[in-house]
C-alpha cells in the first residue's frame, strides 16, 4: 500500500515538474538566437515616410539668425511633447520634448518647405530627407545643421499584453520587441509563437505572423515597426480552458497533493 502510494506521488511530482519545465519553455523568447544569421539590419531598418507623417524639421548654424528664414513661424517657445504611454495614463512619464517648425506630408508625399520650395518625401527616409535639405540649404548657409523628427510615428498593441492600447515612439523607429515592452510584456496566456502584425502602407493592407520563440523573427519584414502597425497577440487555449474552470481547481490539486504525502508519511510511521 505504502510503495503504491508514494509511486502516484512520484508520478504526479515527474507530471508537476514537467509541465512547469514546458510552461517555462513557452514563456523564453527568442530561443534558437545564437544560431540565427542576422541578414534584417540592412534591409529592414530605413522605414519610408508616409502621406500624414508629421515631421519636426529644424535648421540651425553658428549664426541662427542667417537660417531664421528657413525656420519660419517658429518660436522657440513652441514645443510637441509625445508620450510612450498609452492614453496618457502616466504623465511626466516617457515623456518626449521636440521644438521645431512642424510640416504634415500631404496625399502627394510632399511638403512646402521655406526658401527651397516643394521636398517630395515619397519613397525616402528620414535620413534620405535630411541629406536632401543640407545639400539645398548649404548653398545659402555655410556648414548648416539639419534636424528631422518623426512625431506621430504610432503603433497599437491589442490581446495578451498587460497594457492595450496606442504608443507614440518619439525616435520613429522601433521593433515588435520595442513595442511589446512599452505594452508591459504579454501575459502568461499570450501566444509567443504566433503574433500577429497589421499593417497599412500606401493605401495596402498586409500583415504578418511572428514567433516570438524564434530567432529568426529579427528577419522577418515585420520585425521592425512601421507608422500604424496594430499588433495583435492571442490568447493560449490554456486561457480557455482556465475560463471554464472552477477559480479553485489549482487549489484543489495541491490540497491532494499535501494530502497524499500526508498519507503516505503517517503509514510510514505505522510500519516503524
Amino acid at each position: 500500500m505504502k510503495s503504491r502510494i508514494l509511486g502516484l506521488f512520484s508520478i504526479l511530482l515527474l507530471v508537476s515538474c514537467k509541465v512547469k519545465d514546458n510552461a517555462q519553455n513557452d514563456l523564453n523568447y527568442m530561443q534558437n538566437i545564437e544560431q540565427v544569421a542576422i541578414e534584417s539590419s540592412a534591409k529592414n531598418s530605413g522605414n519610408t515616410i508616409q502621406a500624414g507623417d508629421q515631421l519636426v524639421i529644424m535648421i540651425t548654424a553658428k549664426d541662427m539668425d542667417v537660417v531664421k528664414p528657413f525656420n519660419q513661424n517658429y518660436s522657440s517657445s513652441e514645443m510637441i511633447q509625445t508620450n510612450t504611454y498609452a492614453g496618457g495614463n502616466t504623465p511626466n512619464q516617457g515623456m518626449t520634448t521636440i521644438s521645431g517648425p512642424t510640416y504634415i506630408v500631404d496625399n502627394n508625399g510632399n511638403i512646402d518647405f521655406p526658401i527651397i520650395g516643394t521636398i517630395t518625401t515619397k519613397d525616402k527616409t528620414l535620413i534620405d530627407v535630411k541629406n536632401e535639405l543640407r545639400e539645398k540649404v548649404s548653398q545659402y548657409v555655410i556648414n548648416p545643421t539639419i534636424s528631422v523628427r518623426l512625431t506621430n510615428f504610432k503603433v497599437t498593441v491589442l490581446g495578451e499584453v498587460n497594457r492595450q492600447g496606442d504608443y507614440t515612439v518619439a525616435n520613429g523607429q522601433a521593433t515588435i520587441l520595442n513595442a511589446l515592452g512599452l505594452a508591459g510584456d504579454l501575459t502568461g496566456y499570450g501566444k509567443r509563437s504566433d503574433v500577429l502584425v497589421i499593417r497599412t502602407e500606401n493605401g495596402t493592407v498586409t500583415h504578418g505572423r511572428i514567433n516570438l520563440q524564434d530567432g529568426n523573427l529579427i528577419n522577418s519584414p515585420f520585425f521592425n515597426l512601421k507608422q500604424g502597425d496594430a499588433i495583435i497577440v492571442q490568447s493560449t487555449k490554456a486561457k480557455e480552458i482556465a475560463s471554464r474552470q472552477n477559480p479553485n481547481t489549482g487549489l484543489y490539486l495541491t490540497a491532494i497533493s499535501i494530502g497524499v504525502t500526508a498519507i503516505a508519511v503517517v503509514i510510514g510511521l505505522f510500519k516503524k
